[in-house]
Order: structure tokens, then sequence, then C-alpha cells
């Protein structure tokens, strides 16, 4: 049995179900390598769940989860390794991705108090993952001239804050002007980052 065997989330955050973007395309090259590497895989569209936007600090502490985005719930709990495909926009991630991650990752589940430290015990640890992000600057630009900055925001004060360790990045850049052999290997180099997804 191969040692890296292990399993793997999904989480596509294109807001936009109505057409197949890059995300898609991408997300799916994943998908097709880690299953080609034994990895048990879940998959889940963001744009596909039906929930509200948190609206008060109140319903985050001590709300519950929507029913809606229960199995979401259940499926980061279950998984050992996580990858996030979304789309820049304005600078940072799309809204809808946004309000699922702070539905999801609520007190109590993804942190939990600890002796007189509200945020003491990370509810995700041991668990890795990759955030693979397309835009239309090219990607050197928003790694070097922009810091990456609401990526760094995202690895840091989401995913780290709830334990996930390590955390990879890819970033696909100038979307807008990719060549079909561009795209086709950026599948490629998905798919083998699926194959090995440790």
């Amino acid at each position: 049995m191969n040692r890296w065997v292990r399993g793997t989330l999904t989480i596509e955050g294109h807001p936009d179900a109505s057409a197949r973007h890059l995300n898609h395309v991408l997300a799916d090259a994943y998908a097709d390598g880690a299953e080609e590497g034994g990895h048990t895989l879940r998959r889940l569209v963001v744009a596909e769940l039906d929930f509200p936007l948190l609206r008060s600090p109140q319903d985050w502490e001590h709300g519950s989860v929507p029913a809606a985005l229960q199995t979401a719930q259940d499926d980061l709990a279950w998984a050992q390794h996580v990858v996030l495909f979304f789309p820049l926009w304005l600078g940072d991630m799309p809204a809808l991705l946004k309000g699922f991650l702070e539905q999801v990752a609520r007190p109590g589940f993804a942190f939990k108090k600890e002796g007189n430290n509200p945020f003491g015990h990370k509810g995700l640890s041991g668990r890795s993952a990759r955030v693979v992000v397309t835009m239309g600057m090219p990607a050197l630009v928003y790694r070097w001239y922009f810091r990456a900055h609401s990526l760094k925001s995202l690895e840091r004060n989401i995913l780290g804050f709830v334990g996930f360790a390590p955390i990879r990045e890819t970033l696909v850049g100038s979307v807008d002007t990719l060549a079909e052999a561009d795209v086709v290997q950026w599948e490629t180099s998905l798919r083998k980052l699926g194959q090995r997804a440790k």
C-alpha cells in the first residue's frame, strides 16, 4: 500500500457555477491525480451550496453551522489534506468563499478554548493544505509587488490559525492570455501535485 495514501478534500471556491472556469479545470486535474495516486478523495463546490452569511459575532460564536454546511464541516474534520481553489477578485478570495470559511470555521470546531486562552486549541491541527489561486495579473507581480498579502492573510489568519501546517501555494497568473498549451501544462502540474498530495 502507498504510504502516502490519505484523505484529500478539494474545495472549489469559484462563485460562478453557471460556467466552467479555469479553476474547475485545475481542480479536476488535481482530483484526477489524487485518485491516480491512490488517495481517498472528497470534493466540495462552494457555489453549489446555499447558506447565509454571518452577520453578528453572537451568531459566529454561539450559533450553529447551517444544515447545508454540516457535510462540509464533516468533510473538513475527515480530511488530512485540503486544497482550496479560487480566483483572485479585487485582490482577495471571492466573498462567497470567505463567507463559507466564516461559517465552517466556528469556535468549538476549528478552535477551542484552552484554559484562559479562548484560541488555545487548534481544532484542525495535523492537516496540511495547498492553496491554488488564479489571477489576471502575472503571478510574480502579485507575489513580489503586492506581497501576496491576501494569500498570506488566508494562510496565517485562517488556515494557520486553526492548525493547518504545512501550507503550500500554487499561483497561476495571466489567466486571460494563457494559450491552450499553457492550460494543458498547468493541468499536468496539478495532476502531479494531486498524485503526491502529502
